[in-house]
């Protein structure tokens, strides 16, 4: 019997767990696919937002600010990849210029201090953002704002919570839950879990969730953007995170630098009914392109790498939804879409409080384990060469420098590594300028190895679709003009 189970091993089913980690609890950590981090947490632009970007009064609001002010010390202790860059949102004429003044008003109510916003104007712009397209008037400039890996951050908050005690158990689809009068029963395919508390963090399937207890209060609307990732080449076009005015059309394309220097733009924003549609289209990639350009006119889309799209759990609400539901014990997390990634620390302390609210007892461990070490090592001034004798300088990804040592490392983590995309987003071995065409065998021939698994049984992916996304010829986005 646990006392916890977490449904979703997301960015927030995993700051949940951390977050509870730190107490005397057995908690088991469902996932419905062979990894962690393959929903929205994988399919994200990986911006920690300043508060601002949410309402005064909503649950968004108060939650991002307080979730961007422990991303800092969150990255000391789990070394997941952080890095503050600052953020500017540019104005194009004067109704932008009216709708600055409304998000500076917004950002003070949050709770930013003043030293940490202004609006600034062209020319101070322009000395920050060299690159700025001409046609910006002003902006609103938020010191804040920063990058981080959404993935290598789920890995992390997962990898230290089940050293501290928590169960992970991935490719375990929940098909029903059963309520008795002092716990839950949750359905597998195969197998019953029996829980006193349910956390249900299942992201775009949160709404299926609470159904299954009887819980029809909410209900998810899809959202899918589509993003471009550019070479490492493009990003010394871009220092900060630039966005631009939000309309109401939307929040408008962002162009940044990834936590790994990658020049990135994106996402649009489409609603879908398919929560699994991840394919990116031609039509929307081109209208990206030419929308990034009214920021950064300059980059090179010759340089594109590849495409991605994720899928935004909105809520019918318009704000979070945190909140011990109408079934005692059955805690929903759900419509947790953007600034969600940024709010996830501060979320999982809210949970906290809510069990403690309706009657849970907390024991602080008094042997929980903060730190968890990197897998990704600095390769500044770093020396090796492909098929090296040295694990340390033998090079398997050329274009990455990613090493033998690397992969091994993060094979014998704590979570299970079957697939070559698992390999790819802990260590970046396959994310460089050839896209995996070199390195990819070399970490099938590895994981077959040190797994002892046949080399043709080594799979590519850990999700379990029904058919591979649809991914634009990347041949395609670079034929885009200006």
């Amino acid at each position: 019997m646990y006392d916890i189970s977490i449904i979703g091993a997301g960015v927030i089913g995993g700051s949940i767990a951390r977050e509870l980690s730190k107490y005397d609890l057995n908690i088991s950590l469902i996932e419905k696919e062979g990894d962690v981090s393959l929903g929205a947490s994988k399919g994200n632009s990986g911006i920690v937002h300043g508060g601002y970007v949410s309402e005064h009064g909503t649950l968004k609001g108060e939650l991002c600010i307080k979730g961007n002010r422990m991303f800092e010390e969150l990255d000391k202790e789990l070394n997941f990849g952080y890095r503050k860059t600052g953020g500017l949102v540019v104005a194009f004429d004067e109704e932008d210029e009216k709708n600055l003044e409304r998000i500076y008003e917004n950002a003070i109510k949050v709770g930013h201090d003043e030293d940490d916003i202004s609006i600034i104007s062209f020319d101070e712009i322009k000395k920050i953002e060299p690159n700025i397209s001409e046609k910006v008037k002003s902006g609103f400039y938020c010191k804040s704002v920063g990058v981080t890996s959404p993935y290598e951050m789920t890995i992390a908050l997962v990898e230290n919570a089940i050293e501290n005690g928590v169960n992970l158990k991935l490719n375990t689809e929940i098909t029903n839950i059963i309520k008795k009068e002092d716990y839950f029963i949750l359905k597998t395919k195969d197998k019953e879990i029996h829980t006193k508390y349910i956390i249900n963090a299942a992201g775009i399937y949160s709404d299926n969730i609470a159904n299954m207890v009887g819980d029809n209060s909410f209900k998810i609307l899809p959202r899918k953007g589509q993003y471009i990732l550019l070479g490492k080449d493009q990003g010394n076009l871009v220092n900060t995170v630039i966005f631009q005015t939000p309309t109401n059309k939307g929040k408008g394309v962002l162009v940044t630098t990834t936590f790994h220097g990658n020049f990135m733009i994106g996402p649009d924003a489409e609603d879908i009914r398919d929560r699994w549609n991840v394919d990116t289209t031609l039509e929307s990639l081109n209208e990206i392109v030419v929308s990034a350009r009214k920021s950064i006119p300059d980059f090179n889309i010759k340089r594109a790498l590849t495409t991605f799209s994720g899928i935004r759990a909105r809520s019918n609400t318009g704000d979070f939804i945190i909140e011990e539901s109408n079934i005692k014990r059955f805690i929903n997390v759900a419509g947790i879409d953007s600034p969600g990634l940024t709010s996830s620390p501060a979320i999982g302390l809210m949970v906290v409080d809510i069990l403690k609210e309706i009657g849970l007892k907390l024991k602080k461990d008094k042997d929980f384990n903060p730190y968890r070490k990197s897998i990704i090592k600095n390769k500044e001034g770093f020396e090796g060469e492909i098929d090296h004798k040295d694990p340390k300088k033998n090079i398997i990804c050329r274009c990455e420098k990613v090493t033998e040592y690397e992969i091994i490392d993060a094979m014998n983590r704590n979570i299970p590594i079957k697939s070559i995309d698992a390999i790819k987003r802990r260590t970046r071995a396959g994310m460089g300028n050839c896209q995996g065409r070199f390195c990819r065998p070399r970490v099938k021939k590895m994981i077959s190895e040190e797994k002892d698994i046949p080399i043709d049984q080594v799979k590519i992916r850990d999700e379990n679709l029904d058919s591979v996304p649809k991914r634009v010829d990347i041949t395609k986005i670079r034929k885009i003009e200006k």
